[in-house]
């Protein structure tokens, strides 16, 4: 069993324009696959990876309905994907509109605070992720780095001021939030003395500098990452289509230092436990 826990597709009518649109945004990125939901089906069978949850981004106010409008499609029509919800921090009624997401089934949301062009620290995401953990909602959000902007939204310093910040005021003690692509992409340092041993997942996307992938972590840094945060605390995954599902997945298994047990709970149990 494979899950990998982070992956992006965009409606057949706009998909080629949004990839196109991406790639000239952050030339460093290169897009494997179509970005339809197809292409990643596809991606899927030749990789052997058996679920992928979909990560949808509102980048604007007002996309609400639309982005979970499509997530739903795809969560009725193919029990292989799991797609989160989308939420922008501008969108108004947030209890209400976080609370049709859990009643609909959705799992968790995902944030995107360079998209957004807000701080993870902003009352406005404050306000989303508080949310979200009381009502029992996954939060899976961008860190570090993105290729397209200039400015950092999700320094790992401040990842953990918010961790501990609604972990006080809600008083939620299960982990209630994903940070993607090993915690901050360009930031492994900080990682390690902010994030390292919180009560939050990481993801392991965009970890491979091996890969071509638009990050600066080798496979010695990702192995410290897991051995530092647990590995019942990683997950595994790509940000398909910006890499290769099925190159992702072999490096994954090749690399040293991990356990069969740490490799399995990575690829699927820890997965396994939270999309219950």
């Amino acid at each position: 069993m494979v899950i990998d826990f982070h992956t992006h597709i965009y409606p057949d009518k706009i998909a080629q324009r949004t990839i196109e649109a991406l790639m000239t945004a952050a030339p460093a990125a290169k897009a494997h696959t179509k970005g339809t939901l197809t292409a990643l089906l596809e991606s899927m069978a030749e990789a052997g990876i058996d679920r992928s949850v979909i990560l949808p981004v509102a980048t604007r106010k007002g996309q609400f309905d639309t982005i979970n409008k499509f997530a739903l499609e795809i969560n009725k029509a193919h029990p292989e994907l799991i797609s989160f919800g989308g939420i922008h921090p501008d969108d108004d009624d947030i209890p209400g509109k976080i609370k049709f997401l859990r009643d609909s089934g959705f799992k968790g949301i995902k944030i995107h605070p360079d998209y957004t062009g807000t701080f993870i620290y902003d009352e406005r995401y404050i306000r989303i992720i508080s949310e979200a953990a009381k009502q029992g909602l996954l939060v899976v959000t961008h860190a570090g780095a993105d290729p397209a902007f200039d400015e950092v939204h999700c320094h790992p310093e401040k990842a953990r001021v918010v961790i501990d910040s609604i972990f006080a005021q809600t008083g939620v003690k299960k982990p209630f939030m994903v940070f993607a692509h090993l915690g901050g992409i360009f930031f492994h340092n900080d990682v390690m003395k902010h994030l390292i041993g919180t009560n939050c997942y990481i993801d392991i996307s965009c970890s491979f500098s091996s890969l071509g992938s638009w990050c600066d972590t080798d496979d010695a840094e990702v192995v410290e990452v897991i051995k530092a945060h647990g590995a019942d605390k990683i997950l595994f995954a790509t940000d398909s289509p910006w890499n290769g599902q099925k190159e992702y997945l072999e490096h994954f298994r090749s690399i040293k230092g991990l356990s069969d047990e740490e490799k399995d709970m990575i690829l699927y149990k820890n997965a396994s436990k939270l999309l219950q």
